[in-house]
């Protein structure tokens, strides 16, 4: 695991150095298109906001294909090329170091890192402080912490933050495109409606429940129980692929139990053998509650349907009326 960044930055660098050999490749920010913006969004909840505000008149390109873990993600020379050749990067600095690494070395005035549009929320936001919990982790955790400059960075799960994201990008891309300036602003005003109307069903869907903690493979929900006042349990933190100490796990099934939970989540891209451990050890069931960092591959769905669907898995693992 402490290898896992020098492997990522030797990747990249090997893609920045491969690139100059790819002859298809434009020059910094020409664009493929004429008639539209060419847009590189680093992950799923990006292209979505990004193809929703644009609409017609740019082309997404999605880095994180879908299927991915995008913590994980490392760049083709092909990709880097794409950086290299988009008129805007919509990208989360720190959340994926690979992306960060081609944004770094190509990516200047035309990058729009949404990590900036609001402060994010401390990793240990939306849950429990478990005291100890790092050196059970033997210090994976605080290692990935600091990585992330001890930042929750799954702000899209907080749909009103999303929105304020989508504000910021159409002004961004306004300056790209100042002739259909009104167009990206009017399509953000119509998604941020809708994802204000996402946001009432989660409060009023979660408003009177018989439980308010759920336990989760890793701590990616903070803006969530935040949001609507949950408590998240991680069996581990922002790190989704760390493997738990036997002393974390058991800690995780004493507050599942103490809090007579009954259903563990697990998440679409990351293996749920840790979650169902714990649902044995204390008679719970698993259920998938999806972080959205992307898209299972031949998923039909969008962020709004995947929110919705988050939103009944939680009422009826916690018994909401």
């Amino acid at each position: 695991m402490t290898l896992r960044p020098t492997v990522r930055a030797l990747a990249t660098a090997t893609a920045l150095v491969a690139l100059g050999a790819v002859t298809a490749c434009a020059a910094d920010g020409t664009g493929a298109d004429p008639q539209r913006v060419d847009v590189a969004a680093a992950f799923y909840p990006l292209q979505f906001v990004a193809e929703r505000i644009g609409g017609d008149a740019v082309r997404v390109t999605n880095l994180t294909k879908p299927g991915t873990e995008p913590h994980d993600l490392e760049l083709t020379p092909r990709q880097v090329g794409e950086v290299n050749q988009a008129e805007l990067i919509v990208y989360l600095k720190g959340f994926q170091p690979a992306v960060d690494e081609a944004v770094d070395q190509n990516g200047g005035d035309r990058a729009f890192d949404v990590a900036g549009v609001q402060p994010l929320l401390a990793a240990s936001a939306g849950g429990h402080d478990h005291e100890g919990e790092e050196a059970g982790h033997e210090g994976e955790d605080a290692g990935h912490a600091e990585e992330e400059g001890a930042r929750d960075p799954h702000l899209w799960l907080d749909p009103t933050r999303l929105a304020t994201v989508g504000d910021r990008l159409a002004e961004r891309l306004g300056r790209a495109d100042p002739d259909r300036a009104a167009d990206y602003t009017a399509r953000a005003g119509a998604l941020r409606a809708e994802l204000e109307r996402l946001d009432a069903e989660f409060a009023a869907g979660l408003r009177t429940c018989q439980r308010r903690e759920i336990v989760v493979s890793h701590t990616a929900f903070g803006y969530l129980t935040e949001r609507y006042q949950l408590d998240q349990v991680g069996i581990t933190g922002l790190a989704p692929d760390n493997e738990p100490s036997p002393q974390r796990l058991a800690e995780v099934a004493r507050e599942a139990r103490e809090h007579r939970a009954t259903t563990i989540f697990f998440e679409t891209l990351v293996s749920p053998k840790v979650a169902e451990t714990i649902a044995r050890e204390v008679g719970a069931k698993t259920a998938v509650l999806d972080p959205l960092e992307g898209l299972s591959a031949g998923h039909d769905g969008d962020y709004l349907s995947v929110m919705r669907t988050n939103l009944a898995t939680l009422r009826t693992a916690l018994s909401c009326s």
